[in-house]
């Protein structure tokens, strides 16, 4: 099928009708759709539908808002299923996966609609006599937001969901590898009954939407998600023109495991975070950090059950991992996987595209172990994004988080253990947005914050409460019922 934009309401295409496919990574044979590569003069009339839409929506109560949110919830779980088909299709992940990826959305979609009768503000004793104080959200204006492939619907609901419910309009750039589910989304969301022009939707690359979308002198706000490379040439812009630049970005995340740990678990949460979605998460493990003590006993278990995981497409129920994204992906696993043979680390497991029956047609590559890792060698210090995971070792709990640590990224991270005074230490040290124990480094919820430290971000923090920081300015207000002139720290000051 051909698809298009969706601006000010309407299906349309791109104004110099250029085109691009979508394919499945796991069969490259299969196209999926056809969809419009637009460009700046398409982004400005999305801006311009978005502003004017502004100025109504704004003035919606944010009640009657959070409404619209909820029924979009109500259509997302009704089409669950095809959803979660469509995207298993589109970017390669298990059908497990993506059901959870839809649930998600479906999760976000409930809690916003929670907050819009919250949104609190704060109300404050005043300093002076008949005086009232309080403060307030408001919204901020037109919202640009931009996307990855790896989570195509839980990560534009993060954004698009708050961004809405706090009143402000949006233009949605989501990644060229995953359009179909992107427009599944703004269909739903169109269903639900937002207006015309307050969400707008604009398909095409980085440079030919997302450039022009953060460039532009009428998009108040920008929240992106992607590498960090891409994050500081955003924040520089932002840094220029005080534009508000909201970043989620990579991870190099680290699980522990300490001697008094249940390895069976442990090795459980390895195999999830390591290779769930192919490794192609920003919270995905790619460091383990293993005890010296319980370290053979664990790589031995460890490396028995990644040769045994299935891989292939994501709609067969016996795959346990699906393709890589694209082919440029897996070149680049492969290169890293070089990288890592030529700086001395042992090979222990996977190490090469896999192209075993119908598996020849996509995107696969083996699940990877790296043993006998320095923590300076590139692997244990670049973001991969990919099914390749890195063991080190450590003599003691610090010299453990000491070792997670040393990372410009800070993520998620994991400890398992079962010592209480361990748990709690390595919470009060890791330098991470995230840490779980006794569970793999993925597995966010909707209603607790999201980001990370360093490299991951620049101090903003996706869903719960916190997003709501993002997309809303603060307003103080006070009212000064005394009929007098009162100056504050000046009248109020009591000589003794």
């Amino acid at each position: 099928m051909e698809y298009k934009n969706f601006i000010n309401g309407e299906w349309i295409g791109s104004k110099s009708k250029q085109k691009f496919e979508n394919r499945s990574p796991a069969n490259w044979e299969e196209l999926i759709g056809v969809f419009p590569r637009s460009g700046p003069e398409d982004v400005d009339d999305a801006v311009a539908a978005a502003e004017q839409a502004f100025k109504k929506w704004r003035l919606v109560p944010a009640p009657k808002r959070a409404e619209i949110i909820f029924r979009a919830g109500e259509l997302l779980r009704k089409s669950k299923e095809e959803i979660s088909r469509d995207m298993t299709r589109e970017m390669g992940k298990v059908l497990q996966e993506t059901r959870g990826d839809t649930q998600e959305g479906i999760d976000t979609a409930y809690y916003a609609a929670g907050e819009g009768r919250r949104l609190f503000g704060e109300t404050t004793p005043a300093e002076l006599p008949n005086k009232f104080a309080m403060s307030i959200r408001q919204p901020i204006g037109v919202c640009g937001i931009i996307s990855p492939w790896n989570f195509p619907m839980a990560i534009p609901t993060w954004k698009i969901f708050p961004a809405l419910l706090c009143g402000n309009s949006v233009v949605f750039k989501p990644a060229s590898d995953t359009p179909l589910t992107a427009l599944k989304l703004v269909e739903i969301l169109a269903e639900a009954g937002l207006p015309s022009g307050v969400i707008n939707l604009v398909h095409g690359t980085g440079s030919g939407v997302g450039t022009p979308l953060v460039e532009h002198p009428r998009v108040k706000l920008v929240s992106f998600t992607g590498s960090s490379s891409v994050g500081r040439q955003i924040a520089a812009f932002g840094g220029k023109t005080l534009k508000r630049i909201s970043l989620e970005l990579g991870g190099k995340n680290a699980q522990i495991v300490m001697d008094d740990a249940n390895l069976e678990l442990a090795v459980e949460g390895a195999l999830w975070g390591a290779f769930g979605t192919t490794g192609q998460r920003c919270t995905a493990t790619s460091r383990i950090i293993l005890h010296e003590k319980i370290k053979e006993k664990f790589l031995s278990v460890f490396i028995e059950r990644v040769k045994r995981l299935r891989l292939g497409n994501g709609l067969d129920s016996s795959t346990d991992v699906g393709p890589l994204i694209s082919e440029g992906q897996r070149e680049q696993i492969q290169g890293y996987v070089e990288i890592g043979k030529k700086e001395g680390a042992k090979l222990v497991a996977g190490g090469r595209p896999f192209e075993e029956g119908e598996c020849k047609k996509g995107w696969f590559y083996e699940p990877t172990v790296f043993d006998e890792v320095d923590q300076k060698m590139r692997i244990a210090q670049e973001e991969i994004f990919g099914p390749v995971v890195s063991v080190l070792t450590a003599r003691s709990l610090s010299e453990a988080i000491e070792i997670l640590n040393d990372s410009s990224y800070g993520l998620s991270s994991s400890i398992y253990t079962n010592n209480v005074n361990v748990a709690l230490t390595a919470i009060r040290d890791i330098e991470a947005g995230i840490t779980y124990v006794n569970g793999p480094t993925i597995g966010a919820e909707v209603h607790l914050p999201f980001g990370g430290v360093k490299d991951t971000g620049n101090g903003h923090r996706e869903s719960g409460t916190a997003v709501l920081d993002v997309f809303t300015e603060w307003k103080s207000v006070y009212i000064d019922y005394s009929g007098k002139l009162q100056k504050a720290q000046i009248d109020n000051v009591v000589i003794q």
